[in-house]
């Protein structure tokens, strides 16, 4: 059980890069003047979302059902595992909408600000402190 939490802590650690990433990626995107900026940019972009992202989201939702199933009727009964929950749903939810912005950049067609993704770029780390504080603290059963 020990290595399955190692692993699941390592694809949260790599999907959360990501999730930082990102959108500091689309700050600079949109802040870019010149046609070869722009295309860089779009390369990062996909490459970060299709090759880390993704299959970083893919592995700590898979891992964290594996561990959740080791102990179900313990986690079944906890608030505060449903809350995580939560707060993971609304994380995988602000994914995708990462991932509509990176097609709207690709397309050319983004109208968001570099201001609008400076604000953007903060929530993921709302909801980490939220997950972490829930996973570790346990503030209600």
């Amino acid at each position: 059980m020990l290595w399955l939490k190692a692993f699941h802590l390592i694809a949260i650690i790599c999907w959360f890069a990501a999730l930082f990433y990102l959108p500091r990626l689309f700050v600079y995107h949109a802040m870019s003047e010149d046609h070869t900026s722009r295309e860089r940019f779009k390369i990062m972009e996909r490459k970060l979302y299709r090759g880390i992202g993704t299959p970083s989201l893919i592995a700590t939702v898979a891992l964290g059902l594996w561990l959740s199933a080791g102990n179900w009727d313990y986690y079944r009964a906890s608030g505060w595992y449903w809350l995580k929950m939560a707060l993971v749903a609304v994380l995988i939810v602000y994914h995708f909408v990462s991932g509509h912005y990176l097609k709207q950049f690709r397309d050319d067609r983004c109208q968001r600000s570099h201001v609008f993704f400076r604000w953007f770029n903060e929530f993921p780390v709302v909801l980490l402190v939220g997950i972490v504080i829930l996973a570790v603290v346990k503030p209600f059963h």
